[in-house]
Protein backbone atom coordinates (compact mmCIF):
# COMPACT_ATOMS: atom_id res chain seq x y z
CA UNK A 1 0.00 0.00 0.00
CA UNK A 2 2.27 2.80 -1.20
CA UNK A 3 -0.11 5.27 -2.81
CA UNK A 4 -1.55 8.00 -0.64
CA UNK A 5 -5.03 7.29 -2.02
CA UNK A 6 -4.97 3.83 -0.44
CA UNK A 7 -4.17 5.20 3.03
CA UNK A 8 -6.90 6.35 5.40
CA UNK A 9 -6.86 10.11 5.96
CA UNK A 10 -5.40 11.07 9.33
CA UNK A 11 -5.48 14.26 11.34
CA UNK A 12 -2.68 15.59 13.53
CA UNK A 13 -3.62 17.10 16.89
CA UNK A 14 -0.62 18.75 18.56
CA UNK A 15 -1.15 20.49 21.90
CA UNK A 16 1.61 22.60 23.43
CA UNK A 17 2.61 21.55 26.96
CA UNK A 18 5.08 24.29 27.74
CA UNK A 19 8.76 24.88 27.17
CA UNK A 20 10.70 21.80 26.05
CA UNK A 21 13.28 20.56 28.53
CA UNK A 22 16.45 18.57 27.97
CA UNK A 23 15.55 14.89 28.16
CA UNK A 24 17.04 12.51 30.68
CA UNK A 25 16.18 9.26 28.91
CA UNK A 26 19.18 7.81 27.07
CA UNK A 27 16.75 5.90 24.83
CA UNK A 28 14.93 8.78 23.20
CA UNK A 29 14.81 10.62 19.91
CA UNK A 30 13.44 14.15 19.77
CA UNK A 31 11.61 15.11 16.59
CA UNK A 32 11.73 18.85 16.04
CA UNK A 33 9.09 20.26 13.75
CA UNK A 34 9.14 23.69 12.14
CA UNK A 35 6.91 26.56 13.33
CA UNK A 36 3.96 25.94 10.97
CA UNK A 37 4.19 22.13 10.65
CA UNK A 38 0.81 20.48 11.26
CA UNK A 39 -0.70 23.82 12.17
CA UNK A 40 -0.83 26.45 9.43
CA UNK A 41 0.52 23.90 6.94
CA UNK A 42 -0.89 20.37 6.92
CA UNK A 43 0.85 18.71 3.95
CA UNK A 44 4.32 18.42 2.46
CA UNK A 45 5.30 19.93 -0.87
CA UNK A 46 3.95 16.77 -2.60
CA UNK A 47 0.73 16.71 -0.56
CA UNK A 48 1.63 14.02 1.99
CA UNK A 49 -0.40 14.87 5.11
CA UNK A 50 1.75 15.94 8.04
CA UNK A 51 -0.19 13.49 10.21
CA UNK A 52 1.07 10.66 7.98
CA UNK A 53 4.66 11.98 7.98
CA UNK A 54 4.80 12.22 11.77
CA UNK A 55 3.00 8.90 12.19
CA UNK A 56 5.63 7.14 10.07
CA UNK A 57 8.57 8.84 11.82
CA UNK A 58 7.19 7.91 15.24
CA UNK A 59 6.48 4.34 14.14
CA UNK A 60 10.04 3.95 12.86
CA UNK A 61 11.45 5.13 16.20
CA UNK A 62 9.10 2.94 18.23
CA UNK A 63 9.84 -0.16 16.12
CA UNK A 64 13.37 0.02 17.47
CA UNK A 65 12.16 0.13 21.09
CA UNK A 66 13.15 3.78 21.50
CA UNK A 67 11.05 6.56 23.04
CA UNK A 68 10.11 9.61 20.93
CA UNK A 69 9.25 13.17 21.93
CA UNK A 70 8.00 15.89 19.60
CA UNK A 71 8.86 19.57 19.97
CA UNK A 72 7.93 22.60 17.94
CA UNK A 73 10.88 24.88 17.19
CA UNK A 74 9.41 28.39 17.00
CA UNK A 75 12.38 30.76 16.67
CA UNK A 76 13.59 29.74 13.22
CA UNK A 77 12.78 27.89 10.02
CA UNK A 78 16.26 26.59 9.14
CA UNK A 79 16.40 22.78 9.00
CA UNK A 80 19.90 22.45 10.48
CA UNK A 81 18.99 24.73 13.39
CA UNK A 82 15.79 22.79 14.13
CA UNK A 83 17.47 19.37 13.88
CA UNK A 84 20.43 20.46 16.04
CA UNK A 85 18.09 21.93 18.67
CA UNK A 86 16.13 18.66 18.73
CA UNK A 87 19.37 16.70 19.20
CA UNK A 88 20.48 19.00 22.06
CA UNK A 89 17.13 18.43 23.81
CA UNK A 90 17.31 14.65 23.38
CA UNK A 91 18.53 12.44 26.21
CA UNK A 92 20.36 10.31 23.64
CA UNK A 93 21.72 13.32 21.77
CA UNK A 94 19.89 12.31 18.59
CA UNK A 95 17.23 14.46 16.96
CA UNK A 96 15.29 14.67 13.74
CA UNK A 97 14.44 18.02 12.15
CA UNK A 98 11.44 18.32 9.88
CA UNK A 99 10.24 21.24 7.79
CA UNK A 100 6.63 21.69 6.66
CA UNK A 101 7.57 21.02 3.03
CA UNK A 102 9.06 17.64 4.08
CA UNK A 103 12.81 18.28 4.07
CA UNK A 104 14.30 16.16 6.88
CA UNK A 105 17.58 15.74 8.76
CA UNK A 106 18.94 13.41 11.46
CA UNK A 107 21.34 15.27 13.75
CA UNK A 108 23.57 14.57 16.74
CA UNK A 109 24.11 17.10 19.53
CA UNK A 110 27.92 17.04 19.50
CA UNK A 111 28.17 17.74 15.76
CA UNK A 112 28.45 21.29 14.50
CA UNK A 113 25.14 22.71 13.37
CA UNK A 114 25.86 22.49 9.64
CA UNK A 115 27.01 18.89 9.92
CA UNK A 116 24.55 16.01 10.36
CA UNK A 117 24.17 12.25 10.37
CA UNK A 118 21.74 12.06 7.44
CA UNK A 119 20.12 14.71 5.24
CA UNK A 120 17.09 14.34 2.98
CA UNK A 121 17.05 17.62 1.03
CA UNK A 122 14.80 16.62 -1.87
CA UNK A 123 11.42 16.75 -0.15
CA UNK A 124 9.48 15.92 -3.34
CA UNK A 125 11.13 12.49 -3.37
CA UNK A 126 10.28 11.56 0.22
CA UNK A 127 7.37 9.18 0.74
CA UNK A 128 5.82 7.69 3.90
CA UNK A 129 8.05 4.60 3.75
CA UNK A 130 11.15 6.82 3.68
CA UNK A 131 9.95 8.75 6.73
CA UNK A 132 9.55 5.45 8.61
CA UNK A 133 13.10 4.47 7.64
CA UNK A 134 14.37 7.86 8.87
CA UNK A 135 12.69 7.26 12.23
CA UNK A 136 14.15 3.77 12.38
CA UNK A 137 17.68 5.02 11.68
CA UNK A 138 17.38 7.87 14.19
CA UNK A 139 16.42 5.30 16.83
CA UNK A 140 19.35 3.09 15.90
CA UNK A 141 21.74 6.03 16.28
CA UNK A 142 20.15 6.69 19.69
CA UNK A 143 20.97 3.09 20.68
CA UNK A 144 24.61 3.67 19.73
CA UNK A 145 24.45 1.70 16.50
CA UNK A 146 25.88 2.73 13.14
CA UNK A 147 23.11 1.96 10.66
CA UNK A 148 23.45 2.06 6.91
CA UNK A 149 22.12 5.44 5.77
CA UNK A 150 18.60 5.47 4.42
CA UNK A 151 18.92 5.26 0.64
CA UNK A 152 18.26 8.73 -0.69
CA UNK A 153 16.55 8.95 -4.04
CA UNK A 154 17.90 11.60 -6.32
CA UNK A 155 16.29 13.30 -9.29
CA UNK A 156 18.36 16.01 -10.96
CA UNK A 157 15.12 17.52 -12.30
CA UNK A 158 13.48 17.79 -8.85
CA UNK A 159 15.23 21.03 -8.00
CA UNK A 160 14.23 23.00 -11.11
CA UNK A 161 10.73 21.51 -11.04
CA UNK A 162 10.04 22.29 -7.36
CA UNK A 163 12.42 25.16 -6.49
CA UNK A 164 9.90 28.00 -6.86
CA UNK A 165 7.25 26.25 -4.75
CA UNK A 166 9.85 25.29 -2.11
CA UNK A 167 11.03 28.91 -1.91
CA UNK A 168 7.47 30.18 -1.50
CA UNK A 169 6.74 27.60 1.19
CA UNK A 170 9.92 28.59 3.05
CA UNK A 171 9.01 32.28 2.90
CA UNK A 172 5.50 31.50 4.15
CA UNK A 173 6.82 29.27 6.96
CA UNK A 174 9.26 31.96 8.05
CA UNK A 175 6.27 34.25 8.66
CA UNK A 176 5.37 31.97 11.59
CA UNK A 177 8.77 32.34 13.30
CA UNK A 178 8.71 34.00 16.71
CA UNK A 179 12.16 35.46 17.35
CA UNK A 180 13.63 34.31 20.65
CA UNK A 181 10.80 31.87 21.43
CA UNK A 182 11.81 28.69 23.21
CA UNK A 183 10.97 25.29 21.71
CA UNK A 184 7.77 23.81 23.12
CA UNK A 185 6.92 20.23 24.03
CA UNK A 186 3.95 18.79 22.15
CA UNK A 187 1.38 16.18 23.05
CA UNK A 188 0.75 14.53 19.70
CA UNK A 189 -2.33 12.57 18.75
CA UNK A 190 -2.83 11.19 15.26
CA UNK A 191 -6.35 10.05 14.56
CA UNK A 192 -8.48 9.01 11.61
CA UNK A 193 -10.18 12.01 10.02
CA UNK A 194 -13.71 10.90 10.90
CA UNK A 195 -12.81 9.74 14.43
CA UNK A 196 -13.40 12.19 17.26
Amino acid sequence: MTSMEARPERVLDAVERGEAAVGIRPDEVVIGISPAFGDSFTKTIVEIPHAEVLRELLAGVEEQGVHARVIRYRSGSDLAVIAHAAARLSGSGIGVGLLSRGTTMIHQKDLVRLSNLELFPQAPLLDPETFRKVGRNAARYAKGESPEPVPARNDYMARPRWQAKAALLHIKETEFVTAGAAPVELDVRIRLADAG
